[in-house]
């Protein structure tokens, strides 16, 4: 019997079969309506994470924002260059005379800072000066490093009856004036470039111990010191590189400031006529030369320019100390 089919109206919409509505269905959902597009992620590029600045990068552009560490910092690098190049710079040899009729000559255009008392051309003595200064203020200061450092750390670190030898052997020669010590070291030794930072070098070393032992004991309690500790690493591994990496701040500012200090101790000595010796230049010396009765009066010019060179030395040097103090300083900065 054959199957009748649906009736359907005039005018009625045919049903529409079964397979072609999948169809349909399966052809719109594969052509979606239009819509936002999801955001994509970035390149590879934007997906890197910012360079991270070291601490000595952002101690770095903390001194460069300090107006009077920049100050102090063109300070010190423009003497630094006068004293390594004072032969070249200079019209005179240090000890030249000029011409000894033309003794106490005020400043001209020939000779910018004048003649003193013995006919030599000031300006270049003031150079040469220089370079004693420094070498004195450099050299001391390694001294100091060298003994202030290991004494310090000993004592810092083990504590106890080591601690106690060593600060009270710090604490006799820290009583005693310093400038007194380092005239005490000269009288038996004798003047001269090398007896003088030796004595300042083994006088000033105080200071950066007790200094040293201070960061040592604040550290050495530390998680990170416990777990080297822990691990087997000895002592002295410990002390080298966990505390002294660490302690770093404290002392490059100590040794900042210690510079003028020693060129400051090594002109009293030259003033006094226990320093450098005659013929060669040095800042105190020449202060000690214009001093003389008389010349002050009549010959201003012969001291300025020596007092005016060793205070801008000290003062470029504290200076950039206390902008060392501030940049290094990461707790006191944003």
């Amino acid at each position: 019997m054959a199957q009748s089919q649906p009736r359907t109206r005039v005018g009625q919409p045919q049903p529409q079969p079964l397979a072609d509505r999948l169809d349909g269905a399966t052809a719109r959902e594969a052509v979606p309506p239009a819509v936002a597009a999801p955001p994509t992620l970035g390149s590879a590029a934007d997906l890197v994470a910012p360079r991270q600045r070291s601490l000595w990068g952002d101690a770095w552009r903390r001194l460069t924002r300090n107006k009077l560490a920049v100050i102090g910092l063109v300070v010190v690098v423009s003497f630094i260059a006068i004293a390594v190049l004072a032969p070249v710079l200079a019209p005179y040899g240090q000890s030249e005379v000029v011409d000894f009729r033309l003794t106490r000559t005020e400043p001209s255009w020939t000779w910018p800072l004048g003649l003193d008392q013995n006919g030599r051309d000031i300006f270049s003595r003031l150079l040469y000066g220089a370079r004693v200064s420094l070498v004195v203020g450099v050299l001391s200061q390694g001294l100091v490093l060298l003994i202030g450092i290991p004494v310090g750390a000993l004592a810092g670190y083990y504590g106890g009856r080591v601690d106690n030898i060593l600060m009270r052997s710090v604490d006799v020669v820290y009583a005693i004036p310093q400038l007194l010590l380092v005239l005490i070291f000269v009288n038996l030794f004798g003047p001269g470039l090398v007896n003088i930072f030796i004595a300042i070098g083994l006088v000033g070393w105080v200071t950066e111990a007790r200094l040293v032992r201070g960061q040592f004991l604040a550290l050495r309690e530390q998680e990170y010191v416990n777990a080297a500790r822990v691990s087997g690493s000895t002592g002295w591994q410990i002390m080298l590189r966990h505390l002294l990496p660490n302690s770093l701040t404290p002392i490059i500012v100590a040794l900042t400031f210690g510079i003028p200090t020693a060129i400051f101790t090594e002109a009293a000595l030259s003033f006094v006529g226990v320093g450098i010796l005659p013929p060669q230049a040095s800042w105190g010396q020449m202060v000690g030369d214009a001093s003389q009765p008389g010349y002050i009066q009549t010959d201003p010019y012969m001291l300025a320019a020596p007092v005016a060179a060793i205070g801008l030395t000290m003062l470029g040097f504290t200076f950039l100390g206390d902008g060392l103090r501030d940049a290094l300083d990461v707790r006191g900065n944003d």
